[in-house]
């Protein structure tokens, strides 16, 4: 099986590693990438075949993969739409729906949509994908195969729950890093140094994502369990609730989706 990434940037960087660490052969990957001085990071990293020309670079693939910024992919889907011969195409273009995708392509219809999100560069990410009704289960599979070499995958059956997909874990880790921005702080307020304060927050996150992962239990039960009456952890859980931290992440959420979905009606205007 053959892939053509059209845009090496840093996701479709960690794709290809990724796969190659999965045993793919660096002959059955080609990119193309407009600007020379990547063309040469990326066959020096990666062994790859990188080109400037699209048209050299689909002939004889099997799936095509999207990887250029949103902004660029209607003019990219117009040069690609009379090179198409019955491959796969699959967009991680944050926004774009698959619907507008298929149109820009000239009505092709076998199109995977998918939403990795920033993780996925340390092989740690998760994608939301969705698949168009003309793509078949061996196209969802070979969607599978590919996003998996960078984290888990999860598919959605209607295309706009990828908004959802967006705010949570497209948006998420930025939420993560405020929160551990936040502790960081705190920490040196209350004399630590900033690297000690880094390691404690950066280890906590890790420790309990993990401990939340491994678990059976929910999220609710497990808090309840490390919250002692009286004690230290209890008096930072009724802060947070009486400044409502609980809505206001959940509003920040909502907020996100809303404006994932505005992205995408610009878009289709288009």
């Amino acid at each position: 099986m053959n892939i053509t990434f059209i845009g090496g940037g840093n996701m479709a960087s960690a794709l290809i590693s990724g796969l190659l660490q999965q045993g793919y052969e660096a002959r059955q990957l080609r990119v193309v990438e407009i600007s020379a001085e990547n063309r040469e990071k990326l066959k020096h990293a990666f062994g790859v075949l990188v080109v400037e020309d699209l048209a050299s670079a689909v002939t004889d693939s099997d799936i095509i993969l999207l990887s250029v910024k949103p902004q660029q992919l209607h003019e990219l889907a117009q040069e690609l739409a009379p090179l198409l011969d019955n491959q796969l195409v699959i967009s991680i273009a944050a926004g774009i729906r698959a619907t507008d995708i298929m149109r820009w392509l000239g009505g092709y219809a076998r199109v995977v949509r998918a939403m990795p999100n920033t993780p996925s560069l340390v092989r740690s990410g998760v994608a939301g994908l969705y698949a168009a009704p003309d793509a078949s289960e061996h196209d969802r599979k070979n969607a599978e195969a590919i996003l998996s070499a960078v984290g888990s995958i999860l598919w959605v059956d209607e295309e706009e729950m990828l908004h959802a997909v967006t705010a949570i874990s497209g948006s998420g880790p930025a939420y993560i890093f405020y929160f551990i921005e936040s502790m960081q702080q705190a920490g040196i307020e209350l004399g630590l140094t900033p690297v000690q304060a880094r390691q404690l927050s950066l280890q906590t996150f890790v420790g309990a994502s993990k401990l939340a992962s491994e678990s059976d239990e929910d999220a609710v039960t497990l808090r309840a369990r490390v919250t002692s009456k009286g004690g230290t952890t209890e008096r930072a859980i009724q802060a947070m609730e009486k400044n409502d931290i609980k809505c206001k992440i959940i509003a920040a959420i909502h907020a996100a989706n809303r404006r994932s979905q505005e992205l995408s009606d610009e878009f289709s205007t288009i």
